[in-house]
């Protein structure tokens, strides 16, 4: 028990004759973590129960300086460990909604087979939008659809996305949000081609809206924090959301990359900010 090199509990045992108190601890897991420090310095300790506490003992000779660094290390232990990045209020994930959208964004692609009038009337074109003054279209795009794989691959990301994103910014302020980085992405990427012939139709700039609106809140909460690793927290947030824009938005035939990486800029610049037809017709329209 009173090995020099572990910790010792008394338990009824007898005790070294002269020991001296040089802490007392609510419970055992406080005192021995007090009793790391005194191992450190090369000495046995003793932790006694002593009543509904318990005592931090040690022979007499060098205890000043086993006080001094308890001492210290109890001043240096003051907010330690930090709260995890980003740990705050808790709010619950919103499935219902995005399931209207979901369930919208389909009753559009089906009346967009009954109506193919609908696409030439809601596409994204600069033509329509710069020389026309059809500023709707910025809006009306991002529900309609190229064929049925566009449409399940956009209502299912779409689904898990909105999803988070509400859950971060709360259902009402969300989807403002998620609207306000959607049209600002789709201006963005028309005024990009310019006068280029430039058309596009479907949810995606929304959604990557959606991942550029989490990463943007992510490093945010990580910026304003005061935890050690802040920097990390900043970095890491960013580096998945570019995987994830890549790996996601950088690839496949008629996709519109433009749309994809201004939907995701406008989004993490407001999340910084604010946190937390017939197919054959349909074939000439570059999909989002």
């Amino acid at each position: 028990m009173s090995s020099p090199d572990a910790t010792a509990v008394a338990t009824g045992e007898s005790l070294p004759a002269e020991l001296v108190v040089v802490g007392s601890y609510a419970n055992y897991t406080s005192g021995a973590e007090h009793g790391l420090v005194v191992l450190a310095m090369g000495r046995p300790y003793w932790l006694v129960p002593d009543g509904d506490r318990f005592s931090l003992m040690i022979e007499p000779s060098g205890d000043a300086a086993v006080r001094e660094q308890l001492a210290r290390f109890d001043r240096e232990s003051v907010g330690w460990p930090p709260a995890p990045l980003g740990a705050g209020e808790v709010r619950t994930v919103d499935l219902f909604t995005p399931l209207l959208w979901a369930m919208l964004v389909v009753g559009i692609f089906s009346a967009q087979q009954r109506h193919p009038h609908l696409v030439e009337s809601g596409a994204l074109t600069t033509t329509a939008l710069f020389a026309g003054g059809e500023w709707w279209r910025l809006g009306t795009a991002l529900f309609l659809h190229g064929d049925a794989g566009h449409l399940v691959s956009n209502t299912v990301s779409g689904f898990l996305v909105f999803a988070a994103a509400l859950s971060a910014f709360g259902t009402a302020r969300g989807w403002l949000l998620l609207l306000l980085a959607a049209v600002m992405g789709n201006f963005a990427s028309a005024a990009f081609n310019g006068t280029e012939p430039y058309s596009s139709i479907g949810a995606s700039t929304a959604i990557f809206g959606g991942l550029g609106l989490l990463t943007g809140q992510a490093i945010r909460v990580a910026r304003n924090s005061t935890h050690p690793h802040r920097l990390r927290g900043m970095v890491v947030p960013l580096g998945a959301g570019l995987c994830v824009l890549a790996l996601y938005g950088a690839g496949g035939q008629r996709v519109d990359i433009g749309a994809h990486l201004c939907g995701f800029a406008a989004g993490l610049g407001i999340g910084l900010v604010t946190a937390p037809a017939p197919r054959a017709k349909l074939k000439t329209h570059a999909v989002a």
